[in-house]
Protein backbone atom coordinates (compact mmCIF):
# COMPACT_ATOMS: atom_id res chain seq x y z
CA UNK A 1 0.00 0.00 0.00
CA UNK A 2 2.63 2.05 0.92
CA UNK A 3 4.52 1.90 -2.15
CA UNK A 4 1.12 2.20 -4.21
CA UNK A 5 1.00 5.77 -2.63
CA UNK A 6 5.14 6.60 -3.45
CA UNK A 7 4.17 5.53 -6.82
CA UNK A 8 0.92 7.64 -7.26
CA UNK A 9 2.48 10.65 -6.04
CA UNK A 10 5.61 10.00 -8.23
CA UNK A 11 3.47 9.89 -11.33
CA UNK A 12 1.68 13.04 -10.07
CA UNK A 13 4.65 14.88 -9.91
CA UNK A 14 5.96 13.63 -13.70
CA UNK A 15 2.52 14.80 -14.39
CA UNK A 16 2.69 18.73 -12.96
CA UNK A 17 6.26 19.34 -13.93
CA UNK A 18 5.33 17.81 -17.87
CA UNK A 19 2.23 20.84 -17.64
CA UNK A 20 4.87 23.52 -16.12
CA UNK A 21 7.60 22.26 -18.43
CA UNK A 22 4.45 22.83 -21.77
CA UNK A 23 3.89 26.88 -19.41
CA UNK A 24 6.96 27.59 -19.53
CA UNK A 25 7.91 26.48 -22.97
CA UNK A 26 4.55 28.58 -24.44
CA UNK A 27 5.68 31.50 -22.45
CA UNK A 28 9.28 31.26 -23.45
CA UNK A 29 7.74 31.60 -27.08
CA UNK A 30 5.72 34.27 -26.43
CA UNK A 31 8.36 36.36 -24.94
CA UNK A 32 10.57 36.17 -28.08
CA UNK A 33 7.56 37.68 -29.73
CA UNK A 34 7.72 41.13 -27.16
CA UNK A 35 9.76 43.86 -28.58
CA UNK A 36 12.91 44.02 -26.35
CA UNK A 37 13.11 47.50 -27.01
CA UNK A 38 10.47 47.82 -24.75
CA UNK A 39 11.47 45.62 -22.11
CA UNK A 40 13.90 46.83 -19.43
CA UNK A 41 17.50 45.70 -20.30
CA UNK A 42 18.93 44.91 -17.23
CA UNK A 43 17.81 41.23 -15.04
CA UNK A 44 17.03 43.27 -12.18
CA UNK A 45 14.31 45.70 -13.97
CA UNK A 46 12.70 43.06 -15.75
CA UNK A 47 11.95 41.33 -12.43
CA UNK A 48 10.93 44.63 -10.90
CA UNK A 49 8.55 45.17 -13.91
CA UNK A 50 6.86 41.92 -13.88
CA UNK A 51 6.84 42.44 -10.27
CA UNK A 52 4.39 45.62 -10.66
CA UNK A 53 2.60 43.80 -13.39
CA UNK A 54 1.87 41.01 -11.32
CA UNK A 55 0.43 43.63 -8.79
CA UNK A 56 -1.79 45.61 -11.07
CA UNK A 57 -3.20 41.71 -12.54
CA UNK A 58 -3.94 41.13 -8.74
CA UNK A 59 -5.55 44.31 -8.44
CA UNK A 60 -7.90 43.97 -11.19
CA UNK A 61 -8.82 40.45 -10.44
CA UNK A 62 -9.88 41.42 -6.98
CA UNK A 63 -11.52 44.42 -8.28
CA UNK A 64 -13.61 41.99 -9.48
CA UNK A 65 -14.87 40.80 -6.37
CA UNK A 66 -16.99 42.30 -3.79
CA UNK A 67 -14.05 43.40 -1.73
CA UNK A 68 -15.78 46.95 -0.93
CA UNK A 69 -18.60 45.96 1.89
CA UNK A 70 -20.13 49.06 1.77
CA UNK A 71 -21.36 48.54 -1.68
CA UNK A 72 -24.12 46.50 -3.37
CA UNK A 73 -23.02 43.38 -4.22
CA UNK A 74 -22.38 42.54 -7.70
CA UNK A 75 -22.18 39.14 -9.51
CA UNK A 76 -18.77 37.02 -9.71
CA UNK A 77 -17.49 36.98 -13.08
CA UNK A 78 -15.51 33.83 -12.59
CA UNK A 79 -14.71 33.68 -16.27
CA UNK A 80 -12.95 37.17 -16.39
CA UNK A 81 -11.54 36.04 -12.78
CA UNK A 82 -10.12 32.65 -14.38
CA UNK A 83 -8.67 35.52 -16.82
CA UNK A 84 -6.98 38.13 -14.63
CA UNK A 85 -5.43 35.06 -12.53
CA UNK A 86 -3.75 33.61 -16.21
CA UNK A 87 -2.51 37.15 -16.75
CA UNK A 88 -1.25 36.56 -13.17
CA UNK A 89 0.27 33.12 -14.03
CA UNK A 90 2.07 34.99 -17.56
CA UNK A 91 4.07 37.40 -15.32
CA UNK A 92 5.06 34.57 -12.38
CA UNK A 93 6.14 32.41 -14.85
CA UNK A 94 8.23 35.07 -16.91
CA UNK A 95 10.00 36.03 -13.98
CA UNK A 96 10.69 32.68 -13.39
CA UNK A 97 12.49 32.53 -16.09
CA UNK A 98 13.65 35.55 -15.85
CA UNK A 99 15.29 34.26 -12.37
CA UNK A 100 17.18 30.85 -14.30
CA UNK A 101 13.75 28.61 -12.60
CA UNK A 102 12.87 25.77 -14.45
CA UNK A 103 9.79 23.54 -13.97
CA UNK A 104 11.69 20.78 -11.45
CA UNK A 105 12.97 23.99 -9.24
CA UNK A 106 9.70 25.37 -9.19
CA UNK A 107 8.09 22.06 -7.83
CA UNK A 108 11.23 22.07 -5.60
CA UNK A 109 10.58 25.38 -4.11
CA UNK A 110 6.78 25.10 -3.98
CA UNK A 111 7.34 21.66 -1.86
CA UNK A 112 10.04 23.28 0.16
CA UNK A 113 7.34 26.40 1.42
CA UNK A 114 4.78 23.96 1.63
CA UNK A 115 6.36 22.32 3.96
CA UNK A 116 7.25 25.19 6.09
CA UNK A 117 3.71 26.57 6.14
CA UNK A 118 1.82 23.13 6.80
CA UNK A 119 4.60 23.25 10.06
CA UNK A 120 3.52 26.81 10.84
CA UNK A 121 0.25 25.71 11.07
CA UNK A 122 1.20 23.15 13.23
CA UNK A 123 2.79 25.69 15.70
CA UNK A 124 -0.12 27.90 15.38
CA UNK A 125 2.04 30.57 13.15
Amino acid sequence: MHLEILNNHEARMHAVEDTLELIFQLQKDFASMIKQNRFPASREERISSLCTAIIHEAVELQRLTNWKWWKSPLKFDEDKAREELIDIWHFVVHASIELGMQPKDILHEYEKKNLINRERQLNEY
